[in-house]
Order: C-alpha cells, then structure tokens, then sequence
C-alpha cells in the first residue's frame, strides 16, 4: 500500500475532473483545485454525470457513489488545497507557461514529503522539474479520458526522478485500478499520444481542407467496432486541449496545415463555446451524439444517389 491517500489536482476540466472522481470513488481522499469559480462549478456537474456512468458502466450502488462525493472538495485556495496533500496532480491547461507559473506557486506551499505528478499529455517532465523545487519527488502520471474504461496510467521519469517517487507513484497508479504503462525513454507524446496526436491531426486535416464531413470521417474509423471516430473523440478530450496542442506543434515543428488546424478549432468551437463533450456541444451534441444513433452506418437507400454524387468533385479532363 502506498501512502498517498490525500490527493489534490490541480484543473477542474475534462480529466482533472475525471482523475478527481476516480480517485475518490477507489478511496482517496481528494481536493480539486482551479483559479476559476465557474470550472469548479462545471467540474461538479461532470461529476454528477460521472456518478450516473460509474453506476450504469462500473457497477457502483449507490453506497459506493455517496462514499466518493464524501472524499471529493473543491476549492479556489491553492494553500488551503494542498496543505494536507500526499500527492498533487498537475492537470492545468498545455501551455507551458501555465505549467511552470503553478510549480513555481506551489513550491513554497507543499510539506517535504509531498509528490507531485504531471498528467501532461505533451510535454516532458524535465520541463518542468527545477520549477516543482523538488525534482526528485516529481514525474509524469499521465491518464487518458474516459478512465473508467480506458484504465491505464503512463509513468514516465526525468533523469532526476528517484526510484522511491516512481515506486510509489506506480503504487498509486494500482490502488486506483490502473494498468501502470512504464514509458522506458522520455517521449513527448508518451506512448498514447505519440499516436493519438497524428491520428487526430489526420482526422482534423480532412476537415479543415474540406475533403469529408466529421461524420463521414467517424464513420470510416466506425467500421472497425470502434465507439466513437476520431472527432467524436476530439469532443471527448476537450476542443481547448486539442486546440493547445495543436498550436503548440505547429509552431513547434512549423507546420502550417497543423496551425489551420488549429485556427480551425478556435474559430469553429472555441469561439462559440462548443468546448467538447464538456459542454454538451463540439462536433457533435450531447448527451445524444449522432455517432450513436441507429443508422449511422446504414447504407443508403438507392435514391440518395444524385445527391451523394453531388458531393464529389469532377475529376479535371474527364
């Protein structure tokens, strides 16, 4: 057992939220934290969402959900919120600015043996290190979303990292029911997103340059048995997550279809207020998305014909 049983996390969005929940429906004690009084109030929401899931999917009763609200705080005070913590969950925007303002904050308001762990899905840990004023108690704890499904945790060091902040960060990682993924070199990317970012960027592409719909799109990944398509799954990360990483590897690596891409999400869904799943609205409505309904993969009765065929670009000369 390790001895991590107080947690807070730092962001209230899709998966600080998510981290929150579950962590406290396996029997942490959890604080979740936020600058922003509205992103409580919405992480809350979600977490009303969630207990609904966690007893129609999980199997919880609802015992098992009243005992999770109970080990669940919010609060807006970053001393206060920390001030007990065993372990604290870094799941603020990906920008690192943003990061390295929250270490720099947080160094001098945690006891000596407090841990800290970035879920970061982008950026290294040694990034961030020397700002945390512990290096040898940090190192990334990376969830991904829907993590009472997809229950897997990638671990990943900086070379300062101590083997007892790994061997108990793992520990954790398995009292909250996840499968510890150890990532053996630094990534960017880790494992997940190394693939996942391409795939999605792919997907977007599509759409930005006009090619295919997102639903035509989903429904070429759909045929694989898969849930959900790719930008069925941009909803569920959250459009602002997609838009920073986005923009941020397009300036990165200076890739201009990345950076419409990017432009693309901001004007299409972050401008409008079409956050995601989050929000009830991205390239899909919930709670009744599209992707889900009957049909959506039926072929077509014969007479859609002329109007599909309107849709293809003529080939040139022929």
């Amino acid at each position: 057992m390790s001895r991590l049983d107080n947690v807070t996390v730092l962001g209230s969005g899709v998966l600080g939220g998510q981290i929150a929940w579950h962590s406290a429906f396996k029997g942490k004690t959890v604080t979740v934290y936020d600058t922003d009084p509205d992103a409580i109030v919405r992480c809350q929401a979600a977490h009303d969402q969630y207990a609904a899931i966690y007893v129609s999917d999980v199997g919880a009763d609802e015992a098992d959900i009243a005992a999770a609200r109970e080990r669940l705080t919010y609060g807006t005070d970053l001393a206060a919120a920390v001030a007990r913590a065993d372990l604290v969950i870094e799941a603020v925007p990906e920008i690192p600015a943003v990061k390295t303002a929250v270490y720099e904050e947080l160094a001098g308001l945690l006891s000596a043996d407090t841990l800290i762990a970035t879920n970061s899905s982008t950026f290294l840990p040694r990034d961030f290190a020397s700002a945390t004023g512990r290096p040898e108690k940090f190192c990334a704890l990376h969830f991904s979303n829907m993590i009472w499904a997809m229950n897997f945790a990638e671990i990943m060091a900086h070379p300062g990292t101590s083997p007892q902040t790994l061997t108990e960060v793992t520990e954790f990682a398995v009292e909250i029911g996840m499968l510890p993924i150890p990532v053996r070199k630094e990534q960017h990317g880790y494992v997940v997103n190394t693939w996942l970012v391409p795939f999605l960027n792919a997907a977007q592409t599509l759409v930005t340059n006009g090619v295919a719909t997102p639903e035509d799109v989903d429904r070429t990944f759909l045929y694989t048995g898969a849930r959900f398509g790719p930008l069925g799954m941009m909803d569920m990360i959250g459009m602002k997550t997609a838009y920073d990483v986005l923009s941020h590897w397009a300036r990165e690596n200076d890739d201009a279809q990345m950076g419409a891409n990017a432009e693309y999400v901001k004007k299409n869904f972050l401008d409008r207020g079409r956050l995601g799943l989050q929000t009830g609205g991205g390239y899909y409505d919930y709670p009744d998305p599209a992707y889900q309904r009957p049909g959506f993969l039926d072929v077509p009765d014969i007479s859609a014909v002329p109007d599909l065929v309107s849709l293809i670009v003529p080939i040139e000369g022929a």
